[in-house]
């Protein structure tokens, strides 16, 4: 199977919360993680953040730096995803159509929700590129 780019956002509020989506289609249904989707054909990774921010929050984001770059492979996809920080400049958290709920949670919600397989370890890496961060 050849390998799909996709791209996703760490998107911290002002308490230190970070925005999780809870999937509401395969792969991953039921879980959550951060918004993203796949690349698009003549799109920049910086745009399909954007786009893809927008279309499953609702949120308007400015794209910041790289955090890190993982790989999914499962029964049917190989995904290489590229997370990047990014923070909401507008627009209104509201789930989309292939989204269950979308919300801000802080650590104590996170230990309880059903993650996708290795997000908290990316997190962290998200969250010290975030403290270093210059926007």
């Amino acid at each position: 199977m050849t390998p799909v780019v996709a791209v996703g956002a760490f998107i911290f509020d002002d308490r230190g919360r970070v925005l999780l989506i809870e999937r509401g289609q395969p792969p991953g249904e039921g879980l959550w993680t951060v918004p993203g989707g796949k690349l698009e054909t003549s799109e920049t990774l910086a745009q399909a953040v954007v786009r893809e921010i927008r279309e499953e929050t609702g949120l308007v984001v400015e794209v910041g730096p790289l955090a890190a770059v993982v790989e999914r492979i499962g029964d049917g996809y190989h995904f290489v995803i590229l997370d990047y920080l990014a923070r909401a400049i507008g627009g209104t958290l509201a789930p989309a159509s292939d989204v269950r709920a979308a919300r801000f949670v802080d650590d104590r919600e996170l230990a309880k929700l059903p993650l996708t397989d290795g997000l908290l370890s990316v997190l962290e890496r998200a969250r010290a590129t975030h403290a270093t961060a210059t926007w």
